[in-house]
């Protein structure tokens, strides 16, 4: 996934305002992207995880409500490691110099390894999920939700050292033009619906800076859906989901 999917993108790369086409861009918007979307992810699967544990059982619309947001975040990080694993890295070792290449190289092949470790537990968490539905019991919510905890374990670790090691060299060597390109070519398909859902999530912890460049980084016309409905609609979500309004 990459800033494509709020208007294809779920959060947007930062662009230049149309009143200033001159503007220097801030340096760093590749790296920033990927940090804003794994602060969603760590925070929602913590989340979800203690939500989970606290349900009644055969509660079938409650279940309903739960396993679609872990399928959710599911299809969100599912579409940012393709988006990463065919455009990004690819980039980066491309605009890397050679002295750097071997490093960035090590980096990458560390990352593939994880994230093939993370992919495999998102199909375990559907089956958990599915299970869930099924059965309706206790078991089966407790199952789904220690694997919402070792999915979250393996994110926090594999996050950690992606951004302590593959996203100083975006910082240093991609292009704003290289990042625009990757963003350009990314889609990731939510509904529109969807879309706010996961602004409004990746918004919610957000630093004043990272705030305004998602929101300055997204189409007029979703920024005026936003402010318009979306940020109460994704309040009203965030309630049914875990019981209490968003943190920010």
């Amino acid at each position: 996934m990459t800033p494509a999917a709020l208007s294809t993108v779920v959060v947007p790369s930062p662009r230049r305002p149309v009143d200033d086409e001159d503007a220097v861009v801030a340096p760093g918007r590749a790296a920033a992207y990927q940090r804003v979307l794994h602060q969603l992810v760590r925070r929602e699967l913590r989340t979800l995880a203690d939500v989970v544990s606290w349900a009644p059982d055969g509660e079938c619309a409650r279940t309903g409500t739960l396993t679609s947001h872990a399928a959710l975040l599911a299809r969100v990080l599912l579409h940012h490691h393709a988006v990463e694993r065919e455009t990004v890295w690819p980039a980066l070792l491309r605009a890397v110099p050679e002295h750097t290449r071997d490093t960035a190289a090590a980096g990458v092949a560390d990352w593939t390894v994880a994230c093939s470790r993370i992919d495999a537990r998102l199909r375990d968490l559907d089956t958990a999920a599915r299970q869930w539905a099924v059965a309706a019991t206790r078991t089966a919510r407790d199952a789904f939700a220690r694997a919402c905890r070792d999915l979250a374990d393996d994110v926090d670790t594999q996050t950690a050292h992606e951004e302590a090691t593959l996203l100083p060299l975006l910082d240093a060597f991609l292009t704003d033009a290289g990042w625009t390109a990757i963003s350009r070519s990314a889609r990731c398909g939510l509904p529109a619906r969807q879309r706010l859902i996961v602004l409004g999530l990746a918004l919610e912890d957000c630093c004043a800076a990272d705030r305004a460049r998602v929101l300055d980084g997204l189409p007029r016309r979703t920024r005026m859906a936003w402010r318009l409905w979306g940020g109460g609609r994704y309040r009203a979500a965030v309630v049914r989901l875990r019981g209490a309004p968003p943190a920010g």
